[in-house]
């Protein structure tokens, strides 16, 4: 079943009653109360300083596993909150998680680059782009990525994405790098919220290490995700959108797509939700012993 994304943008308050999620707003005297069942929700946004949620809203809904993303005063989201696990054999997986040894996760770590650089090919492919570089580069990443060929790529790749802006990518810089971080964001909560529903530490990555972030594998396992989001956001935005200072509203409800994208793996067709817990089922089964290599999305030439 695809799980529901729930986006809060004006003052409420938020409890439950009878496994359902109480959602009740306020405009002038008008009181309004809808529910809507917690085992549907994947993923919730609140973005409004005014909202207030019980405790058992909270715990109900990490129960279920769904994730709950804040958005800062900037309404871009600045934060989540997961289940500590959601798996009846958790301890038996995070325990090969922790002793998954160094040449497997250069190993991991070659498949995730080779899949993320093809993935960027196609999108500059079609997009009309120069993409023939990034299709030599994606054969040559060597284990461990060593020669760094994913940040050889990337430069090549954005400078074609963005170079009708005037702009460069990085999270504090202008034009349209609002629309990836906060697509970026999004994907990041999903690939959590299907690492701790397969038993995964989020805080240990196959390459990413650094010590202030406690979603290192999420940012690792993502990276064949970004083009997805990426291909979306061009096609479906800033060639349908007028592109401005910040972030707009419509902008927001076209990203809350991302969750239900049609993506390919293994040529069959899931929503980016659904996928993504293919994909994290398959890197405890590579952690285990039982495959030899992840099961990511192939974005179709």
């Amino acid at each position: 079943m695809i799980k529901k994304t729930l986006f809060f943008e004006n003052p409420s308050y938020i409890s439950t009653s009878n496994g359902q999620l109480c959602i009740k707003t306020k405009e002038g005297d008008i009181e309004t109360v809808r529910t809507i069942p917690i085992e549907d929700i994947g993923l919730i946004i609140f973005d409004h300083p005014q909202i207030t949620t019980t405790q058992g809203a909270i715990t109900n809904l990490l129960k279920n596993n769904a994730c709950i993303v804040y958005c800062d005063e900037k309404h871009l989201p600045s934060s989540f909150m997961l289940p500590l696990y959601d798996n009846d054999t958790y301890s038996e997986k995070v325990r090969v998680q922790i002793n998954a040894s160094e040449p497997l996760k250069k190993q991991l770590w070659k498949q995730t680059v080779i899949q993320k650089i093809y993935n960027q090919s196609v999108v500059l492919k079609t997009l009309g782009l120069k993409y023939k570089n990034l299709e030599i580069i994606h054969k040559k990443v060597s284990s461990g990525d060593a020669e760094n060929m994913e940040g050889y790529a990337s430069a090549l790749y954005w400078e074609e994405i963005l170079k009708p802006y005037n702009t460069r990518r990085g999270r504090y810089e202008t034009g349209p790098n609002y629309l990836f971080n906060y697509g970026y964001a999004v994907l990041r909560s999903i690939i959590a919220r299907s690492l701790v529903g397969s038993g995964c530490l989020p805080v240990l990555g196959i390459h990413h290490t650094n010590k202030y972030n406690p979603y290192c594998l999420a940012d690792d396992i993502m990276e064949p995700y970004r083009p997805i989001v990426d291909l979306y956001i061009c096609t479906n935005i800033l060639e349908k959108q007028e592109i401005k200072e910040e972030l707009t509203r419509e902008n927001k409800v076209a990203l809350l797509q991302i969750p239900v994208l049609d993506i390919i793996i293994d040529k069959k067709q899931s929503p980016l939700m659904v996928g993504s817990q293919r994909t994290t089922a398959s890197l405890v089964k590579c952690y285990s012993g039982e495959l030899r290599k992840i099961a990511y999305p192939e974005i179709a030439c």
